[in-house]
């Protein structure tokens, strides 16, 4: 039942549990202000799945540590998994300017195809901006960008090319505890014989039934808009990986996925998704789980 307009899920609200999560957050220095009562983003998640082009409509300051587990089409190099450890950061300016840096980390692959590599990701980084902030009615509209510069290890298919754009919006609506989130934009390379260019879009539901457990469901698609001088395959990286691949252009790979938010802290989150390739094609996804904590400050 709504206390103080919060839900509370009815197996944690026994006076055990409440006195023992008001213990932490005293005790605990990443507790933070809440926001303002009733404030109607206080309950909306943020995106899980496709962590690197699905940013969040939301101005916020956040550290967000993430682990991604993904494994490999068994038609594409024989199969095998890819293990991303990576940390992104945002941070507000003020309530409509962020800045962001949404990719980099060490990346680990095993695959019979071509046996085991690792290496360090590609950076990324860039601004976004909340053009319409409407709490009246539940709405927020934030476009942005990204850069990415070719730094990592060519091991794990990083460090090519001369980098590349990325333009996008991102929006957030919200209809009580029900939420919608929503991102398209676009993969620009600055060397487009060597990487492809392709557009992004992804969508999320999700709904807030306690702090515990805030569920939702998302899907994720790229499709690639030209051919480049790199491998002669027929699909590209997804969101990590740019192959410049050679035979590629207009294909469409996608994802749907689901999973939950669990709220610890007023400003600390833990996130768990699952995603699983929809299109039928061989590439390099087959499904992916992914966890992440989002500490805001």
């Amino acid at each position: 039942m709504p206390t103080n307009g919060r839900k509370v899920c009815p197996v944690m609200s026994t006076t055990f549990i409440k006195h023992s999560v008001l213990s932490i957050a005293a005790a605990t220095s990443l507790a933070a202000p809440a926001l303002a009562e009733g404030d109607w983003l206080e309950h909306a998640a943020n995106p899980v799945t496709n962590p690197i082009f699905f940013e969040s409509a939301q101005i916020q300051s956040e550290v967000r540590p993430l682990f991604l587990h993904h494994r490999l089409d068994d038609g594409f190099v024989g199969g095998g998994s890819v293990n991303v450890y990576a940390l992104q950061l945002r941070y507000a300016v003020n309530d409509r300017l962020a800045i962001i840096a949404t990719k980099d980390g060490y990346i680990d692959t095993h695959t019979p195809g071509l046996g085991n590599r690792g290496g360090w990701g590609d950076l990324a980084a860039g601004l976004k901006y909340a053009v319409i902030r409407d709490d009246a009615n539940q709405f927020l509209v934030t476009p942005g960008f990204t850069i990415t510069l070719p730094t990592g290890n060519e091991e794990v298919f990083q460090g090519r090319g001369k980098g590349e754009w990325n333009a996008f919006v991102s929006a957030l609506k919200g209809f009580g505890d029900f939420h919608v989130s929503a991102n398209v934009g676009a993969r620009l390379p600055n060397d487009l014989s060597k990487n492809t260019a392709s557009l992004h879009y992804s969508a999320q539901v999700d709904y807030y039934t306690c702090q515990w457990f805030i569920p939702f469901v998302s899907i994720n698609a790229f499709t690639t808009l030209n051919g480049a001088d790199g491998l002669p395959i027929t699909t590209e990286g997804f969101d990590l990986i740019n192959f410049g691949s050679g035979h590629a252009n207009g294909q469409t790979q996608a994802a749907v996925g689901g999973g939950f938010r669990s709220r610890i802290l007023p400003n600390l989150d833990l996130g768990f998704g699952y995603e699983v390739e929809i299109t039928d094609q061989t590439d390099i996804f087959k499904d992916r789980f992914t966890v992440d904590v989002s500490w805001r400050f």
